[in-house]
């Protein structure tokens, strides 16, 4: 028996969905980097809700869900990602930029 996980049976539903949402345009490591767990983590989340498809992704627990309540969690989820992504993008421009201001300065210097 391994040890409990430590992240959340949601989360872990979440994060399958979204790999599963990708179809199979994303690698493993790129999608658990956007929800911030290891890439195997993920890998090892998936293979279980494989093994278990009429089951939750959490270690065999039996899921309550309607197929309502379902889609609402997940869209919770996908927003919750949604957001996250912005973010990023947002820091990326912020250090593209950044990045740019330091190679006109160090050209100056020169």
């Amino acid at each position: 028996m391994g040890r409990k996980s430590p992240y959340p049976a949601e989360f872990r539903n979440d994060a399958v969905a979204l790999c599963r949402a990708a179809g199979g345009k994303r690698t493993y490591a790129a999608v658990a980097a956007d929800v911030a767990v290891p890439g195997e983590a993920l890998r090892s989340w998936v293979r279980q809700a494989d093994e278990y498809p009429g089951r939750a992704h959490s270690h065999g627990e039996q899921s309550a869900e309607s197929p309502d309540q379902e889609l609402a969690r997940l869209r919770a989820g996908n927003g919750r990602l949604r957001k996250a992504e912005k973010e990023g993008e947002l820091e990326r421009e912020i250090l593209r930029r950044a990045g740019q201001g330091a190679a006109y300065f160090a050209k100056e210097m020169k």
